[in-house]
């Protein structure tokens, strides 16, 4: 080992443990092992040409350079981005802590009890200041949730609306332009017509059957809405409201004024702009339309003792289990920056959001005022945080606020418009107004109440309602208190930080320190994604950087970093085949085949780009059946525009046919999406653009090591072969720039704030250290395998009878064997100390297996110590003293309370129950409820906190 080496510490095996596992699989080297899997006409055939490996030490003195690049003017361009303040007891305790940005999504409720509420924390938040009953917890980012909404509202159509042929959208246009652009982006392969408006002002669109307003609008015009939303409401038109979350802490709530839908983000609440992202999108709605919300919504249900337990409700895994039919494509979301928000909102509780809201109305106000007084004319009399300056020398004006190291917004040559934000001080007002030329600029410290009782009548009504009322938003608000809940509910979470986490096509492989430097460091935080390029040198460089990189490992030639999720990522690159496609004449290419072995978003990916999706079948062995597909091909002719591929697939293995895959898809006339959901076991050893496809996405927060944070954030870039280069997505704050213009998300590079860490893997890690992980990832899955035979069956080998980077294990016979399921396995190991694999997914009642290369020999052998012990267990129901209800399987997990409680009335011991494997003595893993009823819990949804309390 070479302790200099990042690589060194990053991946998990050392010599001797290597040459011990290799030994058991009888293969002499890793290189012998990778020839035997791989597909020897794959291959790559040269090296790849990426930068040397970096130190620890001198990558940190490289990242600090290219910091030192970006320049920190004071920005107060607003379009949805905002100076704001993360405190410090959230950076250091949340945004910092490996125990919440290595945790991964709570589909296993038991173990996720912290994390889930934290987002019950945020979700009740979203619901009481929308004024609506029902929210989820948390989407991309504000313009995806606006596009969200309008396909929400699309799909609630009633089958008199259907049969009428109502798909009229009508959108203000007060919109944010990428707002727009992500809209009309969405709603163009499903039929839908968008027409932009004054909504305020003129009449309703025949055949229209959602609006979509924006509040404050663009332009700072903050114009009461409640009659609008009487209007539409009678005309039988839903109504989804943008809405500026801390604006909402002081003017009527969306959910009074009409809406049926509010989305927007909670960027303002402590979240850092990096450039752009990432932040967290909101959705709240009426209580009706809970079953068409997009996203997860977490719910109160109850545990097997009675005790209320939280779980995510409704959507659970729903996009894998209806495929096209699913609400959305949803996987990852943004469960990191809503738990940081909802963070944000217990600091400061009720009355401190208020405080702020006050403050920025308030100076907003003095501005304008001051404005206004020097003979300068506003866009609006009605405001919240942004003016708009008309009949304006921009040119001049620009000149004067970037020689003080200002940055405004200018919509034309003779607009500017600032918005002002929680970091807005009074020497800010002193420099802003002294671009405009006030000198002498006074500015009398009201109180914010009397500010507020001079606003104009026809601006939004004041908010008369209280919110935030709950105990857990006024319990927290010294710095100890809120520590030690936030180190509550930590505990109360399994996360990397305690042991492995083996998810099968997931990766949750190491989030190295080093790599996460500059998700604090104001250099990278605090930029606005809409500064000018000079001003964010450094960030540019290392994104261009990055994508060379990128470009090199997947053989591809140009890259997009907007995607700012895998799923979103899959979508990308259909729209990217679907334009190149309209751009030949091909529109009529509208089938993506799908192979059953494919990644679970897939489908519904496919349906959100306008594509039908057709399966096709795989053999025995996991493959793709050659017959099928040319059997389909044959059956759909020149309709088809895609093949899906996931590859290695998800039934863990390296298809040998691959090429041939992709050649009879090629001389079909269609294109090759490759999803990147398993490029771990691609990187360095072959690559998506040598095999053939022509776009594949990337899972950063998977293959290259960003955290997933408890389901997100995640950035999935899609890579693109040549022909595809001029249809990768554009910026979407440069509005509509023509019919093949598109964007999926709401900045150009995206969530680019993660980009850094990818960044840091890669120049950390080298060449050698890559294809290091890609080597023992593919070492720690066949170990896995070998090791857990012959009790456990892998359900699926290549034709080398190894497996990829994952595998799966066969429990379908458990049930008739043992009376216990797979579901009843994944519980118990929670007793052990793990995170079930991934359950029941690609295939029902199997465990699907990934260790990544970050895990040591010694972890392994633990996993396979727990499923063996707990096969034993299984087998020991079979006797005379075995209750088939009560036992250790059925009743897992056991929490401390239960172990510990004087009543014990079970037939096995303590013992057995809480400490069945020797390391759970040093160091035991308590769940803080036992197994949660999801029945319970869908029936009677409850999905905000008034009913639950951690205080």
């Amino acid at each position: 080992m070479q302790t200099n080496q990042f690589s060194s510490r990053h991946n998990g095996l050392g010599e001797s443990d290597i040459q011990d596992m290799l030994k058991s699989l009888n293969v002499n080297s890793l290189q012998e092992l990778i020839k035997q899997i791989i597909p020897q006409n794959i291959q790559l055939q040269k090296e790849l040409e990426l930068p040397d490996a970096m130190t620890e030490s001198e990558y940190l003195g490289h990242i600090s350079a290219l910091g030192n690049r970006n320049e920190s003017f004071r920005s107060f361009i607003g379009m949805g981005y905002y100076t704001t303040h993360t405190p410090m007891v959230l950076v250091r305790n949340i945004l910092e802590n490996p125990s919440w940005y290595t945790s991964y999504t709570p589909y296993q409720a038991e173990i996720s009890q912290g994390r889930l509420e934290a987002l019950l924390n945020f979700q009740t938040i979203i619901a009481d200041l929308t004024g609506l009953p029902i929210a989820n917890c948390s989407l991309l980012d504000e313009s995806t949730a606006a596009a969200e909404a309008a396909r929400m509202m699309f799909e609630l159509r009633s089958r008199a609306e259907i049969l009428e042929g109502k798909n009229v959208l009508w959108i203000d246009a007060g919109l944010f332009p990428q707002h727009k652009v992500l809209i009309r982006s969405r709603m163009q392969f499903l039929n839908i017509q968008v027409l932009e408006g004054n909504l305020l002002s003129d009449s309703i669109p025949a055949q229209c059957f959602g609006a979509i307003l924006q509040a404050p609008a663009a332009n700072g015009d903050f114009s009461n809405y409640s009659e609008l939303g009487k209007q539409l409401q009678a005309a039988g038109v839903r109504f989804t409201v943008i809405a500026d979350i801390l604006s909402l802490a002081l003017f009527k709530e969306p959910g009074v004024c009409g809406a049926d839908i509010a989305v927007g983000s909670t960027q303002r609440f402590g979240l850092p702009m990096y450039f752009g992202g990432p932040s967290a999108g909101y959705m709240a709605c009426k209580d009706e339309y809970k079953r068409n919300l997009p996203g997860r919504i977490i719910g109160v249900s109850t545990d097997r003792l009675g005790k209320p337990a939280l779980r995510m409700a409704l959507q659970t895994r729903e996009q894998h289990i209806k495929r096209e039919k699913a609400t959305s494509n949803i996987c990852t979301a943004q469960a990191l920056m809503a738990i940081l928000s909802g963070m944000y909102g217990v600091f400061h509780g009720p009355d401190g959001i208020k405080e702020i809201a006050q403050s920025v109305f308030s100076k907003t106000f003095c501005l304008a005022k001051a404005l206004k007084e020097a003979g300068y004319r506003l866009a609006s009399d009605s405001f919240f945080d942004t003016l708009q300056i008309e009949d304006i020398d921009a040119a001049s004006i620009r000149k004067a606020a970037e020689a003080r190291r200002i940055n405004l917004y200018y919509p034309s040559a003779n607009q500017v418009r600032l918005s002002l934000d929680e970091q807005t001080d009074w020497e800010d007002l002193k420099a802003l107004a002294e671009v405009f030329g006030l000198t002498n600029f006074r500015c009398q410290k009201s109180s914010p109440d009397a500010v507020i009782s001079q606003k104009p009548g026809c601006g939004q009504p004041l908010r008369t309602s209280s919110y935030m009322q709950q105990t857990v938003f006024k319990a927290y608000h010294s710095e100890t208190d809120l520590m030690r809940y936030i180190k509550t509910l930590e505990k109360r979470d399994i996360s990397l930080t305690d042991s492995m986490i083996a998810l099968g096509s997931c990766t949750m492989k190491l989030n190295a320190a080093a790599t996460l430097n500059t998700l604090s460091n104001p250099n990278f935080a605090n930029l606005h994604p809409l500064v000018p390029r000079e001003q964010a040198a450094g960030y540019i460089q290392l994104i261009d950087e990055l994508g060379k990189m990128l470009c090199t490992i997947t053989g591809m030639k140009a890259i997009s970093f907007q995607p700012n999720s895998g799923a979103n990522g899959e979508y990308a690159g259909l729209l990217s085949i679907r334009h190149y496609q309209i751009s030949k004449g091909e529109i009529h290419r509208n089938i993506a085949l799908i192979p059953a072995s494919a990644h679970g978003t897939n489908p519904a990916s496919a349906a959100l780009a306008g594509l039908n999706t057709v399966v096709v079948a795989c053999d025995d062995l996991g493959n793709i059946r050659l017959d099928d597909l040319k059997a389909k091909i044959e059956m759909h002719s020149d309709h088809i525009s895609c093949l899906m591929i996931t590859y290695p697939s998800t039934h863990g293995v390296f298809e040998s046919e691959v090429r041939q895959i992709v050649s009879m898809v090629h001389q079909a006339g269609a294109q090759v999406y490759m999803d990147g959901a398993n490029m771990n076991a691609q990187v360095g050893y072959t690559s998506p653009g040598y095999i053939g496809a022509d776009v594949c996405h990337l899972n950063l927060h998977k293959t290259f090591a960003m955290p997933h944070g408890g389901g997100g954030p995640g950035v999935g870039p899609i890579c693109v072969a040549e022909h595809l280069v001029p249809f990768l997505p554009q910026d979407p704050a440069l509005g509509n720039q023509g019919d093949g213009c598109y964007a999926v998300a709401g900045a150009l590079f995206g969530s680019a704030g993660l980009l850094p860490i990818t960044y840091a893997y890669l120049r950390m890690m080298g060449l050698s250290g890559l294809k290091d992980a890609t080597a023992q990832a593919i070492l720690n899955a066949n170990y896995l395998s070998k090791a857990l035979s012959p009790e456990f069956e892998t359900l699926y080998t290549g034709t080398s009878g190894r497996v990829a980077h994952e595998c799966i294990i066969d429990l379908r016979h458990f049930k008739k064997t043992y009376g216990v399921d797979a579901t009843d396995v994944a519980k118990r190991l929670m007793d052990y100390g793990f995170h079930a694999p991934t359950l029941s997914f690609p295939v029902v009642e199997t465990l699907m297996i990934e260790p990544t290369e970050s895990e040591s020999k010694a972890e392994l052998d633990r996993f396979v110590f727990a499923l063996k012990s707990i096969l034993k267990e299984c087998e020991n129901l079979s006797g005379d003293n075995q209750n088939p209800l009560d036992n250790v399987l059925k009743m897992a997990p056991f929490t401390a309370q239960e172990v510990c409680s004087d009543a014990w009335e079970h037939s096995f011991s303590r013992q057995a129950a809480a400490y069945p494997a020797p390391w759970l003595q040093n160091n035991k893993y308590w769940p803080h409820v036992s197994r949660v009823d999801n029945g319970t819990g869908d029936r009677n949804l409850i999905p905000n906190c008034n009913e639950f309390f951690s205080c």
